[in-house]
């Protein structure tokens, strides 16, 4: 079991991970596809998954997490069930869709980037939530 400020750190963990591993992919994607319009578009797609869904989960989680009644929680609850379920989800389509060539490079690149982008930053604002656990 962990102290709860410390759920802040992991989640951080998770999702600094997950964004810099699906922003390597869209990178390497990139490679001959870089445009304009190609990085506008994955602008675009950070600025709709940022303000619509991660920075909305960072202050839900981190409201959760500071109501814990008890010091201590199993490592896991840095998420509840259904943040497991749709991140086991995004995980499984985005492994599918490249696996299946589902998709050409130029989405992978453009989606992946600007979703990478967002999940590393909602990672940074854990870690941030993580150094003023006790000051907010």
């Amino acid at each position: 079991m962990v102290r709860n400020r410390t759920l802040l750190l992991i989640a951080s963990l998770v999702w600094l991970t997950a964004g810099f591993n699906i922003v390597r992919i869209g990178f390497i994607a990139y490679t001959g596809k870089v445009s304009m319009i190609n990085l506008l578009c994955s602008a675009a797609t950070f600025t709709v998954f940022w303000f619509m869904v991660f920075k909305r989960l960072v202050i839900k989680h981190t409201a959760r997490i500071k109501k814990y009644k008890k010091e201590k929680q199993y490592f896991w609850n840095f998420f509840d069930l259904k943040s497991f379920c749709i991140m086991a989800f995004m995980m499984t389509f985005g492994i599918t869709i490249r696996v299946f060539s589902l998709m050409p490079d130029t989405f992978i690149a453009v989606f992946y980037t600007g979703l990478g982008i967002a999940l590393a930053l909602a990672g940074v604002k854990f870690a941030a939530n993580y150094v003023q656990y006790d000051i907010v």
